[in-house]
């Protein structure tokens, strides 16, 4: 199944969901724990009706979702095709049944609150040290490269966030990427800011903010605003 661009995510018009990286996510407010996972069975139901499920977290008085699809088509300028981790049509339509099932278990959608972690680690070596992260993170060579047409290691439980590899750069090596809502991003940066952070470069708003710390560290407030209906 192709993947989905940015422009024909928004115009799916999912309003309990946000576009962070490769995939979308939603955060449900439930009454307590038995609501949860009464919420996730409706879900899981859901999912085998359409034969694709979500990824899901439960904690005290939320339920996180990610929808993505790890058979999406990606072509590149020549024609290419790679097999690619992305949003694809299946993730559209089981993210508008997860909403009507949230609003019949009036469940609150949450989706300022959503965020993702990844790593980037800037080199000119990826293919060379790409299978040292892939042991170092996940325990399996398979994950580099995984969902990807790069050497990124990407673990296939999700219990590590992605690593990717930019280029090579004088400065600091490793830095951290947060994807948030778009609503979000201003509150992000201002709280870093009043935390003593100072930003870097916002060349790139509201789709890039770099952050600093006090030592120097950078950090990277990211929002995919190519899926942000116009």
């Amino acid at each position: 199944m192709d993947m989905l661009k940015g422009e024909q995510i928004a115009a799916a018009g999912l309003v309990d969901w946000r576009k962070l990286a490769q995939g979308l996510h939603a955060r449900y407010l439930v009454e307590d724990f038995g609501a949860g996972v009464r919420f996730v069975a409706a879900v899981g139901e859901a999912g085998d009706a359409l034969g694709h499920h979500p990824r899901v977290s439960i904690g005290k008085g939320y339920v996180d979702l990610k929808l993505v699809s790890d058979d999406a088509i990606y072509r590149d300028d020549e024609g290419t095709e790679y097999v690619v981790e992305w949003v694809t049509q299946q993730d559209i339509d089981l993210a508008r049944r997860i909403s009507e099932i949230a609003a019949d278990q009036k469940a609150e959608a949450a989706p300022a609150t959503v965020s993702e972690l990844e790593l980037g680690l800037d080199t000119a070596r990826s293919a060379t040290i790409a299978p040292v992260w892939a042991a170092l993170l996940t325990g399996n060579p398979e994950a580099q490269g995984r969902g990807t047409p790069g050497d990124e290691i990407r673990d296939a439980m999700g219990r590590v966030p992605n690593l990717w590899f930019g280029d090579e750069s004088p400065g600091q090596r490793f830095h951290v990427e947060v994807y948030v809502a778009p609503e979000a991003a201003g509150q992000r940066i201002a709280a870093a800011v009043a935390a003593g952070g100072t930003i870097v470069d916002d060349s790139e708003a509201p789709g890039l903010t770099v952050i600093a710390d006090q030592d120097g560290n950078e950090g990277i407030v990211c929002v995919d605003m190519s899926a942000v209906k116009k």
